[in-house]
């Protein structure tokens, strides 16, 4: 009897033991704080224009509006005006005329000119984000060196992994130079492994792929991961699942709603992998959509809005802007909350539960209480876009077209256009003249006096140059832009 007392007494113990260590497992799950995911999604022109959410009245997004619907909409929210400067501000944290990238400059295809990793001022959140432990990959569109050169660009700007479209390589072998175009069907990629054409594949696909692939393995750890989309930038392509989609009209149709399944693509990936309430969606665009002839004409709201890449007006700057996370994000917000492509690097930083380095000069400012809810609005008193045109060469290399670019400063009600001479040229009040169509420079009222010495206040504040793209000179190769050459031509 005393021993199979003491069993008893023995197996009791070993149970509670056992109860009481998985009690402990689960207060312990509850109370462990997950550094979010980030997936940011950056397609590659496209305006308001084209996404239902938006206003839109030509196209459905319904994937897009649902981050909307159960997430965080920005209606104010800059990128730049073009590919370049748009990717260097938002990897950097600074304004194009830090950075030199003032100007479109499309390294691949003109050479010379390339995104120096060596330059601490162009220190990517990449690079940030991995310091504090994140997991990060790209895929999609990058622009900013050359992977002939530089095979492993991507991982010096920080990135474990990457599947990049390469850009158009230019090249005395024009059949390589033609391969390296194809950015949708027959798509020329660049890996770890090196580049190749993944023929009669659609290149949205591969990104994508490639994309969840990363996901699934490195599910259990926090992940930053930056999607600049190839869609729909021009030329125009037939999809998958439109594969008789005629016109350029047609296929830009077809292409947004590719964007948007690739979008639900990914949405369910991360609810089959668990992670969806601990993964904040971000979706934005570059710039506005592409003018015609090769682009298109939308309407929003009930107006004919014609593409508007590389223009100074809202429909070419003021990008779609949606967060998403269940359970973080507080959901079916509308925001008129300030923000522009500065603050991206300041914001996942915080996110992250980092710090940006103090000796790291940037521009923008953290959103991240924002989004997360504990407050109400942004630090934000005004934003900026710059960055039109493309670049030129001097016998010092690549340089903005200008010593200083044209550029638009707005806060919520007021934006005004800045000349290439330092001079504001243009007013408008936004609240009642959302399309920019009356310039208020010369009425003498006093509420357009205070706005116009506030935006002076921030031009006065702004250098009277912008500075050179930073990076080091290299021996030419033969598909360089050349000075002498195109000083002949002219």
């Amino acid at each position: 009897m005393r021993n199979s007392a003491l069993s008893n007494i023995i197996s009791m113990t070993m149970i509670i033991g056992i109860i009481s260590s998985f009690i402990t497992n689960v207060m312990a799950e509850e109370n462990t704080v997950y550094k979010p995911n980030i997936i940011y999604i950056m397609v590659d022109d496209l305006g308001k224009e084209w996404i239902s959410c938006y206003g839109a009245e030509d196209i459905q997004t319904p994937n897009i509006d649902a981050l909307a619907a159960t997430g965080m909409k920005f209606n104010n929210a800059y990128s730049m005006p073009a590919c370049t400067p748009s990717r260097t501000t938002l990897l950097t944290g600074k304004y194009p005329f830090r950075t030199g990238y003032v100007n479109h400059w499309d390294v691949p295809r003109w050479g010379i000119g390339y995104f120096d990793w060596k330059q601490k001022e162009n220190t990517t959140f990449a690079r940030l984000m991995k310091e504090q432990g994140y997991a990060t990959f790209a895929t999609g569109k990058w622009q900013l060196n050359d992977f002939r050169l530089e095979p492993l660009a991507m991982q010096k700007h920080g990135f474990d992994d990457w599947a990049m479209w390469t850009g158009c390589e230019t090249s005395k072998d024009k059949q390589h130079e033609k391969k390296s175009t194809q950015r949708y069907w027959n798509a020329h990629i660049n890996t770890k492994e090196g580049s190749k054409t993944y023929e009669g594949k659609f290149g949205p696909d591969i990104y994508t792929d490639h994309l969840i692939k990363f996901m699934r393995q490195h599910k259990d750890k926090p992940m930053c991961l930056y999607y600049p989309m190839v869609l729909p930038h021009t030329p125009v392509a037939a999809t998958p699942d439109e594969p008789k989609a005629k016109g350029v009209l047609g296929k830009h149709k077809a292409m947004v709603r590719y964007i948007d399944k690739m979008v639900g693509k990914l949405v369910k990936e991360l609810d089959d992998l668990g992670i969806r309430d601990r993964t904040i969606i971000i979706l934005t665009t570059d710039n506005g959509s592409a003018p015609p002839p090769r682009g298109v004409i939308g309407t929003r709201n009930g107006r004919k809005i014609v593409g508007a890449k590389s223009t100074e007006t809202e429909a070419g700057v003021n990008a779609p802007f949606i967060v998403n996370c269940p359970g973080l994000v507080p959901a079916g917000v509308e925001t008129d909350a300030l923000t522009d492509f500065t603050d991206i690097l300041p914001s996942f930083v915080e996110l992250g539960g980092g710090e940006v380095p103090k000796d790291l000069i940037i521009d923008g400012s953290s959103f991240a209480p924002l989004i997360l809810g504990e407050k109400q609005d942004s630090d934000r008193k005004w934003i900026m876009a710059l960055g039109y045109g493309s670049a030129t060469l001097d016998d010092k290399g690549v340089r903005g077209a200008k010593d200083f670019s044209t550029r638009v400063i707005r806060d919520k009600r007021y934006k005004v256009w800045i000349s290439n001479e330092r001079q504001i040229i243009r007013l408008h009040d936004l609240k009642k003249d959302p399309w920019e169509e009356n310039n208020l420079i010369t009425i003498d009222k006093p509420e357009h006096k205070k706005a116009l010495e506030k935006f002076q206040s921030v031009l006065d504040s702004l250098p009277e140059k912008d500075a050179r793209p930073l990076y080091e000179a290299r021996a030419a190769n033969p598909w360089d832009r050349n000075l002498i050459k195109r000083k002949k031509k002219k």
